[in-house]
């Protein structure tokens, strides 16, 4: 399976940022693992289209261009792209599966009313996951912040403001 990176560029990042891995990680797995998290959940909202139809990763792209309107080649994986997967690979390694769960919607309040107090609403447990109830890295979403779609920006973190 491909990765963003390289398992030299990896171990480079880590001791620049000054994680440590635990004893017996296998920094290849982990570096498909963060690749793998970045891509399901980043790949819809990045800018441009796959390169090619049979491209194994979101990166490269073709037609991209960063929110400050500066053109991405279409050869070139962003810096930001392989350090989010490196940080994202950190983040599994730390707590192994923490990057692939499924949440239930059993139990999530909407409205309960309590007489003369509070009022909390639960929703209806109409499926077993929820989309999009997965782990949100504040420093990932800003590292790829500049390659996501304008349009998509509203469904994290980030509000841009026109005007």
């Amino acid at each position: 399976m491909a990765a963003y990176g390289t398992d030299e560029g990896f171990s480079e990042w880590l001791v620049a940022y000054g994680y440590t891995l635990p004893v017996g990680a296998d920094e290849a797995v982990l570096r498909q693992r963060g690749t793998a998290y970045i891509d399901a959940v980043y790949g819809p909202r990045f800018v441009g289209q796959p390169a090619s139809w049979d491209q194994e990763l979101a990166w490269p792209r073709v037609g991209a261009v960063t929110i400050y309107g500066q053109a991405i080649p279409s050869d070139v994986i962003p810096q930001s792209v392989i350090n989010a997967s490196y940080r994202a690979a950190v983040a599994e390694a730390l707590e192994p599966g923490s990057l692939s769960y499924a949440t239930s919607a059993k139990g999530r309040r909407k409205r309960e009313k309590v007489e003369g107090a509070v009022e909390v609403e639960y929703f209806e447990n109409t499926s077993e996951t929820v989309a999009g109830q997965g782990p949100l890295f504040l420093d990932i979403e800003g590292l790829l912040a500049p390659f996501l779609n304008p349009a998509d920006m509203g469904s994290g973190p980030f509000i841009m403001a026109v005007g």
